[in-house]
């Protein structure tokens, strides 16, 4: 008995240390790459860009040690059925290599407030930037948007509702435009109502939790909200000059269909939009990847830099 007990422990300490010594490394390395990262950018954090009803509202800036010009900004939202996440949730701070500044924000979620909370917030962000362009050393003139699911749905109603009134939000540097100058979303929503037709019809477990996900987000349930859905979406404000678009979706995507993309770039290539549409074969919904960050870096580079830069 004895030494069947001293051969458990011994066997439970060889898969502890088996356990250490896969576990160990690879979080060194993880933590090697961020540290990598940050050492090539100064970053400012917690600056407040907006306060509502009380709540202190806030980004990160991510920028190069060095800047001896106005540099793009490339705003990132983060998504998680606009219920939860944060600012310090970004896969993006390699653009701050390649000439950018990187600005990661919180926006209300909706377990605080409904929409229109989340794009007035973002809205909101976008002015205050170019209120303080100078100090940050932006160029307010070339400011992406960029995210994934819930916060590329954002990052699209940013680039089509520029300048509609009902979206901007009260206060918060009123006297600066709302508009970005390009818009790469990883699969977002696009049409709510459509949207709301297929995951409410859905059997599975994903298409249950983007039915609750977007009721929160509107408010209730979507028999008295529906004309909150048509506001929320990114289709509904198309104009032949939005923002340029780089639309990225996995063709298996069951959390958010590939066809939210596919009506989104149909409908603004009808309006004369420049748009590029990228669909990965047999991804889902955790669709990017290190594959595709100089695809989203030519897109930046392509309508956000210009001839001051070298």
């Amino acid at each position: 008995m004895a030494l069947q007990l001293r051969s458990r422990r011994l066997a439970l300490l060889l898969v502890m240390a088996i356990a250490t010594h896969w576990t160990l490394p690879a979080l060194s390395a993880e933590g090697r790459r961020k540290r990598a990262e940050y050492n090539d950018a100064d970053v400012q954090r917690d600056i407040e860009y907006r306060k509502v009803d009380g709540h202190s509202l806030r980004l990160d800036i991510y920028s190069p040690k060095s800047i001896t010009f106005p540099l793009p900004a490339v705003l990132w939202i983060q998504g998680h059925r606009w219920s939860r996440g944060n600012k310090s949730q970004t896969p993006g701070v390699n653009l701050v290599s390649q000439g950018y500044i990187l600005v990661c924000l919180d926006y209300r979620l909706s377990g605080e407030a409904p929409f229109p909370a989340q794009i007035e917030d973002c809205k909101a962000a976008v002015r205050w930037l170019r209120a303080h362009a100078a100090t940050y050393h932006i160029d307010p003139d070339h400011i992406g948007a960029w995210g994934h699911s819930a916060g590329g749905h954002l990052a699209a109603l940013l680039g089509t509702s520029g300048g509609v009134a009902e979206l901007a939000g009260a206060g918060g540097n009123p006297s600066f435009s709302d508009r970005v100058q390009a818009v790469c979303s990883m699969a977002g929503p696009s049409d709510l109502v459509q949207l709301y037709q297929i995951v409410s019809t859905s059997r599975s477990d994903l298409g249950h939790a983007a039915k609750s996900s977007l009721e929160q987000f509107l408010g209730g349930p979507f028999e008295g909200n529906k004309s909150k859905a048509i506001a929320a979406s990114p289709t509904t404000y198309i104009t032949k000059d939005d923002s340029p678009f780089l639309l990225i979706h996995g063709e298996n995507d069951k959390s958010i269909p590939v066809s939210q993309s596919q009506i989104l770039a149909e409908k603004l290539k009808a309006a004369g939009v420049d748009v590029t549409l990228e669909i990965e074969k047999g991804r889902g919904h955790g669709v990017g990847g290190p594959e595709y960050g100089p695809v989203i870096t030519r897109f930046f580079d392509k309508y956000l830099k210009t001839s001051k830069a070298p």
